[in-house]
């Protein structure tokens, strides 16, 4: 955490992912253009932030793009936040979050102490995943072609609700899952159409690179379909690393966003 501080604590840098929060997805061209500052400038600032993994990068054609990963923030977040305070925060960083631009990629990525095989095995094993997921249960062989279905027991209501469905368009454990992403938890999101998730799990020392790119987004997309990325990538670091279950409560609605699409 003190590099992403460290990497806060500077006004520029602070800017250039207020610039990705806007329109996520940009080229260096794209945001030197957009702050006071040499391109050199710019490449050092966006450098720290990327060692702060607040930055994550993807090779589109000729073009480098770059792109808001939220996970490290929800981190902070999850330490300090009390669970007590966390649906004031949600509902005005909701607010907040529908006020802006959507695009049609979200990148997220995080850095896990665990093997690739124990985490290929929390991200497919029913049980496991319903840990980190607000009690969503995603059912599927895992196959390539096969479909998916990740349902919960919402509160108040006896039936179980289907949240999201879809298809496993590529599996290569323990590195690459690929699958189609339908949304039902509500009439809002079931219009938004069929998305695309890709996990790509990457061994690095002890450790595991995580990135989680949301894509085939429509432009203005509901923030609702990725929303809940970060909450539930800090859940899943948080249960491979200690065993423990975050404490911070997840409404069904926010924890869908993020939790049904780790199918």
């Amino acid at each position: 955490m003190d590099d992403v501080f460290r990497a806060l604590a500077d006004p520029t840098r602070r800017s250039l992912l207020d610039e990705l929060f806007k329109q996520d997805g940009q080229t260096l061209s794209a945001l030197e253009a957009r702050v006071p500052m040499t391109r050199f400038g710019v490449m050092k600032h966006l450098k720290v932030l990327e060692e702060a993994h607040l930055v994550v990068t993807r090779k589109h054609g000729r073009e480098k793009l770059h792109f808001l990963n939220a996970v490290p923030i929800r981190l902070i977040h999850d330490r300090w936040v009390s669970k007590f305070a966390e649906p004031w925060v949600a509902a005005l960083s909701d607010l907040k979050h529908d006020l802006e631009e959507r695009k049609m990629e979200k990148v997220y990525e995080i850095y896990i102490k665990t093997t690739p095989e124990r985490l290929w095995e929390a991200i497919t094993n029913t049980d496991m995943r319903a840990k980190y997921t607000f009690g969503v249960r995603v059912v599927s062989e895992f196959a390539p072609g096969s479909s998916y279905v990740g349902r919960a027991n919402p509160p108040g209501q006896a039936d179980e609700l289907t949240i999201v469905e879809g298809e496993n368009l590529e599996v290569d454990p323990p590195r690459r899952l690929v699958q189609s992403f339908r949304a039902l938890w509500s009439d809002d999101v079931k219009s938004e159409g069929t998305s695309r998730v890709t996990w790509e799990i990457e061994p690095v020392g002890d450790s595991c690179q995580l990135t989680v790119i949301h894509d085939q987004l429509r432009e203005g997309a509901n923030a609702e379909l990725y929303g809940g990325w970060p909450m539930v990538l800090s859940g899943l670091k948080t249960l491979l690393e200690t065993g423990e279950l975050l404490t911070t409560p997840g409404s069904l609605r926010y924890a869908s966003g993020g939790a049904a699409s780790c199918h």
